[in-house]
């Protein structure tokens, strides 16, 4: 697809960023497209100026870009799908989640030194959404398994990347309650689904 037009470039990616169900890199639309990583950002800028004022917009996701709902317009798409946003996360699940996300990479064992209780089931859980994965072992003793976070996570807050995360309150003495107070996301945003619109299924933007 060497030499293709500039309109006819962004008409193709919005039909990629339509269709998938996952934010794709530049790099992901160039291997398709078969037109340089610099031209397809280019492409994807432009198309993100001409969204600005439209129902659905570009947005950068865990690296990647992805077709997603406007926020403001989140109650009303939510009443034509006519099923509530519940969060598919325990307060018990966002509560490890946050203390991996901030301290990763984080063993089992510095997971429950702060929380205070057993993690196996909820860190399994973790693993099975993909919001965790294993990234090493540690050098301690028995060389305990290595937690951190994923793209699918980013993708599930909303996160272009790590730096994003809010930040810790100041001179905090207690980790424990400063993890269980909900430092991942602010308690209005935690029953949120994740953000995009990929084909026929739509997902709401709540952050």
């Amino acid at each position: 697809m060497n030499g293709v037009s500039n309109p006819r470039l962004k008409s193709i990616l919005e039909s990629l960023l339509f269709v998938s169900k996952k934010p794709l890199t530049p790099e992901d639309l160039s291997m398709i497209t078969e037109v340089s990583p610099e031209l397809i950002s280019d492409a994807l800028d432009e198309l993100t100026v001409e969204y600005e004022n439209k129902g659905v917009q570009l947005a950068k996701v865990a690296g990647g870009w992805q077709m997603c709902t406007r926020v403001e317009n989140a109650e009303c798409v939510e009443r034509l799908l006519n099923s509530p946003i519940i969060t598919t996360l325990s307060p018990q699940a966002l509560e490890t989640l946050a203390v991996i996300a901030y301290k990763q990479p984080a063993t089992k064992l510095d997971i429950e030194n702060i929380r205070g209780v057993d993690s196996d089931g909820v860190i399994k859980t973790l693993l099975e959404k993909r919001m965790i994965k294993e990234i090493g072992r540690s050098d301690g003793v028995g060389r305990p398994i290595l937690y951190g976070t994923t793209n699918e996570f980013l993708r599930h807050f909303g996160l272009k990347d790590l730096v994003d995360l809010p930040a810790l309150p100041q001179g905090s003495e207690d980790q424990a309650q400063v993890f269980k107070d909900g430092v991942l996301l602010p308690p209005e945003v935690e029953a949120a689904a994740p953000p995009g619109v990929a084909g026929p299924e739509v997902q709401i933007q709540l952050q």
